[in-house]
């Protein structure tokens, strides 16, 4: 396929997904059955068109005049894949199979007016109601916030550390400007490509089926480490899901002690049973009944509640999440949390430690909850993470992320160059 055809292949996924409101890999994977003709180098090409039209859906309707699939397409070109209003119209003049195009004149004054007389949402690619979170949350650098959650992100690796070293993964798989993470200590970090593009097959290595190294976000390979866990500890992993942490803090622990991993999603668990294998971790424990869980009260070094939130922290990876947010989700997500954390906290052990992590960004799932958490629980008080943080993070002088409202630390794609994660902890006093 050329240009012109995966331009308006990408407008027939788009408009599927408005339509029918639909996630992206569900309209992409229906595209691809009816069209099999299509090659593996066409289709990465459609879904970065489609994910980075929606990474900047507002910001490319203004500059278009027109939200429109079309519009958002031809967006993606010129303001993201750096293509020239001349250089487009020449390309898909070619192509029969191209969509319909303005004059390459009236592209270009377009693109000069560009955001002028944008409103700030409009310029942040955010959904207006969103604005006073953010603004809460991030001060006058909201809008750099929001910006840099539009942006393609990398793929990042975490070594196993029972397996295998860093060095060692580096110089075993093919991937153009591998290196190691700037913070996190088992990191490896793929670039994002540009343009059509496609992403590192990471799962295809043999070091993969090795057991040596995770697919796993620098922040959410941060985010475990901060948890502390030490070898021959008993820790809960209370919201596993696929256990990326909780197979990072069995490294983390050198297979030494356990690893609970609960879920209230027993289905969510059932990939952890072949990733462990892999991995050759064998200190997790999977309960998959919370019925078993009863033994445990009281009796945790470490529990980890890794929450259910809006995934705002994510968006750069999954950015149609991000119209589809609605505050009625967020009020859900908060009292999830709140009643999560509450029944977490019963299975810390006196002097044990309670960890609470989202992948959000929004302050009413953060800062908020843990001060909530903290009123309902006198028993608990609030850990300084100020040593830990240095002692997690490979760059020691790397600045601490303190979230900017309220407490605990705050990972971003701004910030940290990371996925968005929160971070708070607190001890049973007694």
């Amino acid at each position: 396929m050329r240009l012109g055809g995966r331009l308006q292949a990408a407008i027939e996924v788009l408009t599927d997904i408005a339509a029918r409101h639909r996630p992206v890999p569900d309209a992409l994977k229906d595209w691809g059955l009816s069209h099999r003709f299509a090659g593996s180098g066409d289709r990465a090409a459609i879904n970065n068109i489609v994910l980075d039209a929606l990474r900047m859906k507002l910001s490319h309707a203004h500059v278009m005049d027109g939200d429109a699939p079309a519009d958002l397409a031809i967006g993606v070109m010129l303001r993201q894949w750096g293509m020239t209003p001349d250089a487009l119209t020449a390309a898909l003049d070619a192509d029969k199979f191209a969509p319909s195009l303005p004059a390459a004149s009236i592209l270009a004054a377009r693109l000069a007016r560009g955001l002028d007389g944008a409103s700030d949402h409009v310029c942040a690619d955010l959904p207006a109601w969103l604005v006073n979170e953010f603004a809460r949350g991030f001060g006058v650098g909201w809008i750099a916030e929001a910006e840099a959650l539009a942006l393609r992100p990398p793929l990042d690796l975490r070594v196993n550390s029972l397996l295998s070293a860093r060095p060692k993964v580096l110089v075993s798989i093919e991937a153009e400007g591998a290196a190691p993470t700037r913070l996190a200590i088992n990191g490896i970090r793929i670039p994002a490509g540009e343009g059509p593009a496609r992403q590192v097959a990471a799962t295809s290595e043999i070091a993969f089926a090795r057991g040596w190294f995770e697919i796993q976000d620098e922040g959410s390979q941060i985010a475990a480490r901060l948890v502390g866990a030490r070898p021959g500890e008993t820790v809960l992993d209370y919201c596993a899901g696929g256990g990326g942490k909780s197979l990072a803090i069995a490294a983390d622990m050198e297979n030494r002690g356990v690893v609970h991993a609960y879920d209230s999603d027993r289905r969510r668990l059932a990939p952890m049973v072949e990733r462990l294998k892999r991995a050759e971790v064998t200190i997790v424990d999977l309960i998959d009944r919370a019925a078993r869980l009863t033994p445990l009260l009281g009796g945790m070094d470490r529990v980890l509640v890794d929450a259910p939130c809006t995934g705002t922290g994510t968006w750069r990876r999954r950015p149609d999440a991000k119209w589809r947010l609605s505050a009625a989700n967020l009020a859900d997500r908060t009292r999830d949390q709140d009643g999560v954390l509450d029944s977490a906290a019963a299975f810390v052990r006196p002097g044990g430690e309670l960890a609470y992590v989202t992948c959000s960004l929004l302050p009413s799932e953060n800062g908020d909850r843990a001060l909530s958490f903290l009123a309902r629980n006198p028993t608990f008080e609030l850990l300084d993470l100020g040593s830990r943080w240095h002692a997690a993070v490979a760059d020691d002088t790397a600045v601490l992320p303190q979230a900017p409202a309220g407490p605990g630390l705050l990972l971003s794609p701004h910030r940290t160059a990371t996925d968005g994660f929160y971070f708070a902890a607190f001890r049973r006093k007694d």
